[in-house]
């Protein structure tokens, strides 16, 4: 089985106790409920990245954020008919102040290749079994519980 590592950049942002999730298109989560954000590209710093990517999956411009966590999870997967282990590295960021509204649909294109649009969650509602496993370990560490 190939082993991979991927580290990413990751907002939460958080209002009466909803969360703003994206729906996935592609990639190990499609299907289920994430955390905005990515890959950290050649020469970007995290915060550069998290910037980028919430403008590309969310719609919005960050203008205030601070780093909460880093943290790191091991997902399995099938990618073109052959397994792989992804060992997920990430850096979470809480997302104080933006601007612009957050897109609910957002179009597949190359620079967004994974985000069908988000939304708000009511964090009380979600099960562990529709988010991503980051999402899941981000909420734990803000203190939620997840059923």
């Amino acid at each position: 089985m190939e082993k991979i590592s991927h580290l990413g950049s990751y907002g939460v942002i958080i209002k009466n106790n909803k969360v703003v999730l994206i729906k996935k298109a592609n990639g190990p989560y499609k299907g289920k409920l994430d955390l905005p954000g990515g890959t950290i590209e050649f020469g970007e710093t995290p915060e550069q990245t998290l910037l980028r990517e919430m403008k590309e999956e969310v719609g919005i411009d960050v203008k205030k954020c601070s780093l909460f966590d880093g943290n790191s999870t091991i997902i399995e997967w099938v990618h073109h008919g052959e397994p792989q282990q992804i060992h997920h590295i990430c850096f979470f960021y809480k997302i104080e102040e933006y601007n612009n509204e957050i897109k609910k649909e957002i179009e597949v294109t190359e620079n967004n290749d994974d985000s069908l649009g988000a939304e708000f969650y009511d964090i009380h509602q979600l099960k562990k079994s529709d988010l991503s496993s980051i999402t899941i370990l981000a909420l734990k560490q803000l203190g939620y519980k997840l059923d």
